[in-house]
């Protein structure tokens, strides 16, 4: 059913033209899509999200599943009080940049989920944007789902139109809702983690290289910290994970809870890739700042060489141009070659005394 799911959403953003700007609706300017579902099935037409409530109460089955997209307090003040929605959790769903958590109050369960998206480039560079964020929340009650997006990403249409080819998933209620949205982003940590692998293979091939940059410190400085970005995302979700998958709720369909243990699985591995790839990225710094301090060692050793073969003509020099009146080989004939061939003898010794010790 799982691997179902996740061909169908695939498929769907296959499909899809433009994830990142969403049809505004005619209920609000932040509401996204209003449906009705029955016994999986979406009912046709459309109304506000009051007769919608009001069919699915009535005929004692269902749910209503309403999309919202970066609301402001006053258009969701409406829904909040329709659905007798905790002014705690109505905060946080409209203030956005929460922690990941999942959260009960009044018989309504409260999901934070960071979104993440990775950013292409051609090259890395030390400002290049390698992990974008957002947000998506769920309000999930007995016949009710309330999904508010933050970010320019994290579409959930597709996600839908898979969920509507699963009738049979969905007639299991609003917490199928629920596990298909933190299975999706879920997935989407794991294409993520897989691309940001490609980049530290890049910075890890370049530090070890013959023509290795000692700017490679900026780039890696900046991996690391569009790492932390999917690290904040990633880490605070397990203990949430668990607790849907170990711990029996009444807004949790036992069947779903399931799949909630398999999701807590694959955000396991990417937490593990995540951990890993922090400390690689740790060990490439260190080893790249060694290569640094090797290389001006290196420039320094040489500076050395070259100061002391300098030195020589230096010193004799100096001691020929004090002017005195009696000093040696003045007057000889042959004492300006003798000097001029002492120094360049001197020099080639010490010359190649360096080279044979690795200082040239």
């Amino acid at each position: 059913m799982i691997q179902r799911l996740r061909r169908a959403v695939r498929l769907t953003y296959r499909r899809a033209v433009d994830l990142s700007h969403p049809a505004r609706s005619p209920l609000g300017s932040a509401v996204v899509n209003c449906v009705v579902y029955t016994d999986g099935v979406r009912r046709s037409g459309r109304g506000s999200a009051e007769e919608a409530l009001r069919q699915v109460r009535k005929a004692g089955d269902g749910f209503v599943w309403i999309g919202l997209h970066e609301p402001d307090e006053k258009e969701f003040t409406g829904l909040a009080e329709l659905f007798g929605l905790h002014p705690l959790a109505v905060e946080d769903a409209v203030n956005a940049h929460q922690r990941p958590k999942v959260e009960e109050y009044d018989g309504v369960l409260f999901a934070v989920f960071k979104t993440v998206r990775y950013v292409e480039h051609e090259e890395l560079t030390a400002t290049s944007e390698v992990v974008d964020s957002g947000e998506l929340m769920a309000f999930v009650g007995p016949d009710f789902v309330i999904t508010i997006r933050h970010g320019g990403h994290g579409s959930l249409g597709p996600l839908r139109e898979a969920l509507e080819d699963l009738p049979e998933q969905l007639a299991k209620g609003p917490s199928a809702v629920l596990h298909a949205m933190v299975d999706h982003v879920v997935d989407d940590y794991l294409a993520v983690a897989d691309a940001v692998q490609d980049d530290l293979d890049a910075i890890e091939s370049a530090v070890f290289s013959e023509q290795a940059d000692r700017r490679d410190a900026g780039r890696i400085y900046q991996l690391k910290r569009e790492l932390l970005e999917l690290k904040r995302a990633v880490t605070p979700l397990g203990r949430p994970l668990q607790h849907l998958a170990t711990h029996p709720m009444p807004l949790v369909d036992p069947d779903i809870r399931a799949y909630f243990r398999d999701v807590a699985d694959h955000l396991a591995r990417v937490a593990e890739q995540v951990t890993s790839f922090d400390a690689l990225l740790d060990s490439i710094l260190q080893a790249h700042l060694a290569q640094v301090t090797v290389a001006q060692n290196e420039d320094m050793r040489k500076i050395t060489a070259w100061a002391a073969i300098v030195a020589v003509p230096t010193m004799v020099c100096g001691v020929y141009g004090m002017n005195f009146e009696h000093m040696p080989e003045l007057r000889w004939t042959y004492g300006y070659p003798l000097v001029l061939g002492v120094i360049a003898v001197s020099c080639f010794v010490i010359h190649r005394g360096f080279r044979r010790n690795g200082w040239l």
